[in-house]
């Protein structure tokens, strides 16, 4: 069958050139629509996404993005893009106490999930067999817990409480996965979110822990070549801000710019901020307009990245993760030679999730106390000079998932019909993440497919739990 001229296919227009816009515009390219996608800024990538440092004269991310197995659909994502050989795919997890005491994190290859980490959990030497033996009772609790998400529903902190778990273990095994994974604190997590994150991420399957991280700015990759690869499908317009949609009939009729220059089109899939969401839809537009007011309610946590140059390595690992300390997550980012500086600068980045405690804080305090931090689990003699640093928060990262945050997240589909939402804010099962993002847009392009009786091209792929989460834990 000869392909539809372009002049006569439906537009689909996307507003929002985050990464659920992006997998919007990927899921709708291969399908017989005309596909717009309007982003405001210059660059692609939304909040995953870089800046040039004046400094370094380097392109920083604001924040490290990190993926995992369990991530599947954001894995086809970059795999239909291409962007797949930039990631670094890692089979196991190295984890620091502030002495420096060491523990890694890697499959068994005899034992099924869920017990395929049992073994290396055995080994870590900083936790007795009775926090051990307590810890792996409580994540079976939770593993177990059937309750669902509501606003009346205990915080994470609390439901540990209850389950009778120290301050010590609550600092160092919990807080350290959850607030690293979740960006927010235990006395905000709802269990729900808690236990989709270790059910999903590391008792599922066997590899659903293994970290994806990107080699490159974040802006390499979207604006450059996912911009390249969208581009060729004549998909991207940047520097395109949508000041309003004009609604007539309970449909979407035009897309207006901020120029005023209107857009027909035939759907619209709508990929901006929760907060921004709203914005753009008159209050005359009763229930999608209520829907929306709904998740701007949505709380948010920031996420902080400190960025330190050094005169001489730290260490050579990848990335590690932080145990009870300030910092949550470190990433070797290689050398690099700062403007500033006279000689090769050693680049890491510390990630702080839900870092509201530090918007008092020094920022030339805060880089040297979590250098003083670092030098503490890897001791050099003499220590490496801090030679550069920059400090950046992201102040609305993610959404928080606080109990009920779940009840206010709205479905892709909306009550106008050629009308559908994406982003990590809408109802995907999963928090705030790449791969909610992904999922989100994927399921955008099916429903605008959908309401015009076209074939879907691509959906969002699940890992099926293996057979024995799938007897034990209802996974």
């Amino acid at each position: 069958m000869a392909e539809p001229d372009r002049a006569s296919r439906p537009r689909v227009v996307i507003v929002g050139g985050g990464l659920a816009g992006l997998a919007a515009a990927v899921a709708l390219s291969e399908s017989p629509v005309e596909v717009q996608l309007l982003e405001a800024r210059r660059y692609l990538g939304g909040r995953a996404a870089s800046f040039e440092d004046p400094a370094s004269g380097m392109l920083i991310d604001h924040c490290q993005h990190v993926g995992m197995g369990c991530c599947t659909t954001l894995i086809d994502f970059l795999h239909r893009t291409g962007l797949e050989r930039h990631f670094r795919q890692d089979r196991h997890l190295d984890a620091f106490t502030r002495e420096g005491q060491r523990a890694r994190i890697s499959a068994t290859p005899w034992l099924p999930a869920p017990l395929h980490l049992l073994p290396a959990a055995a080994r870590i030497g900083f936790l007795s067999w009775k926090e051990k033996l307590h810890t792996a009772r409580v994540l079976w609790r939770l593993a177990r817990y059937a309750r669902p998400d509501d606003i009346h529903g205990p915080s994470m902190q609390t439901w540990l409480e209850q389950q009778q778990v120290s301050r010590r273990l609550q600092r160092i095994v919990w807080q350290t996965v959850l607030v690293s994974a979740l960006a927010e604190t235990l006395d905000r997590i709802s269990v729900p979110a808690a236990r989709k994150v270790l059910v999903d991420g590391f008792m599922a399957h066997r590899d659903a822990f293994h970290p994806w991280i990107p080699l490159a700015p974040l802006r390499e990759l979207f604006d450059g070549p996912l911009r390249q690869w969208l581009g060729d499908r004549g998909v991207v317009r940047t520097s395109q801000r949508v000041r309003e949609l004009e609604f007539k009939d309970g449909h979407v009729e035009r897309v207006h710019l901020a120029d005023a220059t209107p857009e027909p089109v035939r759907a619209v899939i709508l990929a901006v901020p929760w907060k921004h969401a709203a914005t753009l839809v008159p209050p005359e537009v009763d229930a999608l307009h209520a829907s929306l007011q709904a998740a701007k309610e949505l709380g948010s946590s920031p996420i902080t990245g400190i960025h330190l140059w050094l005169d001489r390595p730290l260490t050579d690992l990848p990335h590690a993760v932080l145990l009870d300390t300030r910092g949550h997550w470190l990433f070797n980012r290689g050398s690099s030679l700062p403007h500033e500086a006279t000689e090769v600068g050693h680049y890491y980045q510390i990630v702080i999730s839900a870092s509201r405690e530090l918007a008092e804080l020094d920022r030339d305090d805060l880089a040297h106390d979590l250098c003083e931090e670092l030098f503490r689990i890897w001791p050099q003699d003499p220590r490496p000079r801090l030679l550069n640093f920059r400090v950046v928060t992201e102040q609305e990262a993610v959404f928080s998932v606080t109990p009920g945050a779940s009840q206010r997240r709205p479905s892709q589909q909306t009550a106008i019909p050629n009308l559908a939402l994406a982003g990590d804010w809408t109802a995907t099962g999963w928090p705030a993440t790449m791969e909610g993002a992904v999922r989100s847009g994927y399921r955008a392009a099916q429903v605008v497919l959908s309401h015009l009786e076209l074939p879907a091209t691509t959906r969002e792929v699940s890992q099926r739990a293996a057979w024995l989460p799938r007897l034990l834990l209802r996974a």
